[in-house]
């Protein structure tokens, strides 16, 4: 009889461990964030209703800008909040576009705009981009206002697609363009206060300070082009 219950505590034991495997490979498993076809998962930053200055263009989910939509703040988040995560994508922009991808964006009305909260790669044409000079820290694939992006990174010609990627675990944040690490940094450590204490974000305290938060593409009032979006979470 003991060798019978001790055979049965042995099964399951053996099937805590099986489960427990199979929930995390199940949790680290990528998930797509777009299907190619419509906006499901994603809605308006505090808005609800249709979102109409976003489309489906062969394929990819298009910020539309001023070409047909509103101007800018128009930014679209994930219904689902991330916290640790790697999130990988491809885009495009045309001449002189500007546009961005954030996390951990907190969704609240007394916040106007996702990137109050959220940190964001950005994406613009680092080369065509014309109102003014930019700086470093504005330039593609940089932690906006934050971190600049290695000046060696590969950036493909305005109307290509480019793949992006960012991984934030437990505050250590990496950005990558085309294959290559371009931004390295870990949130919330000294460095990191002493450049927002200093920089864009001085008089915004709950800048970056989210732990959990949505994924959001941004309408800065140019078209930019998205697909391929997935989650992996960590």
């Amino acid at each position: 009889m003991k060798k019978q219950f001790k055979t049965l505590c042995l099964a399951a034991a053996m099937a805590c461990i099986a489960n427990s495997g199979f929930a995390q490979a199940k949790k680290s498993a990528w998930v797509s964030l777009f299907n190619g076809k419509d906006l499901k998962g994603w809605h308006g930053y505090n808005k609800k209703g249709e979102v109409k200055n976003w489309e489906i263009e062969d394929g990819a989910l298009v910020c539309l800008g001023t070409i047909k939509g509103t101007d800018t703040g128009g930014d679209i988040v994930t219904d689902k909040l991330y916290d640790n995560f790697e999130l990988a994508w491809e885009w495009k922009i045309d001449k002189a576009s500007n546009s961005g991808v954030l996390y951990h964006v907190v969704e609240n009305p007394k916040y106007e705009s996702t990137y109050l909260t959220g940190p964001e790669y950005q994406i613009i044409d680092d080369i065509g981009w014309v109102p003014d000079k930019l700086e470093d820290w504005q330039k593609t694939g940089a932690d906006y206002a934050m971190h600049t992006a290695n000046p060696l990174k590969k950036v493909m010609p305005v109307g290509q697609w480019n793949a992006s990627k960012i991984i934030f675990n437990k505050g250590h944040v990496e950005h990558w363009l085309n294959g290559k690490k371009i931004v390295e940094f870990t949130a919330w450590d000294a460095d990191w206060n002493k450049k927002k204490a200093e920089g864009k974000w001085k008089d915004h305290p709950e800048y970056g300070m989210a732990k959990t938060g949505h994924i959001a593409l941004q309408d800065h009032g140019h078209k930019a082009y998205f697909k391929n979006i997935r989650i992996k979470q960590l």
